[in-house]
């Protein structure tokens, strides 16, 4: 049984809802793109070119939002990270 008060977790990942929504579009265009199949039959030009861009256009930026949770997740340097050297390189992290 908990007894004490609840500790504050803080406002947790911000990154979190960008990486859902990048992956969540990644899955709605590939899911558009295979149920379209331009390639599989004859279809009016138009329809063809807007099921493509669409399709295009949820997987690119689902690949943006991805991508951009990944590099602000794995960017950010350790709090214990060692200072650079004066050459600009880290040096190698001590085996833990």
């Amino acid at each position: 049984m908990i007894t004490g008060p609840y500790e504050d977790q803080g406002t947790g990942d911000p990154t979190a809802v960008p990486a859902a929504a990048g992956l969540a579009l990644l899955a709605i265009g590939g899911w558009l793109l295979t149920t379209a199949r331009p390639w599989n039959g004859p279809g009016h030009p138009v329809t063809l070119g807007v099921g493509w861009a669409a399709s295009a256009a949820l997987l690119l930026g689902g690949l943006a939002l991805l991508t951009r949770s990944i590099r602000t997740v794995h960017g950010a340097p350790h709090k214990d990270a060692p200072p650079p050297n004066p050459d600009g390189n880290t040096p190698p992290r001590p085996p833990a």
